[in-house]
């Protein structure tokens, strides 16, 4: 069986970022019959990621590693991606 979209966007995250928080919410059925939607069930999604290596990067810089860590996904198998990146709070 073929992994789905949101397995693999997670298995690239983990891989790519060893978060300490990661959330993949299928946005979809949202979305069904609107623009973008294929029908495929996974064509729109909200990732909540948390990891050390978003620390001191702005919210472009943190959009632009999700994506570049997720290749071809977005834009070419999946229509919307939102993205919350954020990186743990330190104390001191």
């Amino acid at each position: 069986m073929a992994e789905s979209v949101a397995d693999e966007m997670e298995r690239l995250l983990r891989e790519a970022f060893a978060p300490t928080s990661l959330e993949i919410v299928n946005d979809s059925a949202k979305h069904r019959g609107h623009m973008g939607d294929d029908g495929s069930g996974e064509s729109h999604f909200t990732i909540l990621i948390e990891a050390p290596a978003f620390a001191h990067k702005s919210r472009l810089a943190r959009q632009r590693m999700v994506n570049g860590a997720l290749g071809d996904i977005p834009g070419d198998r999946v229509h919307a991606l939102a993205i919350k990146a954020t990186a743990p709070e330190t104390t001191t």
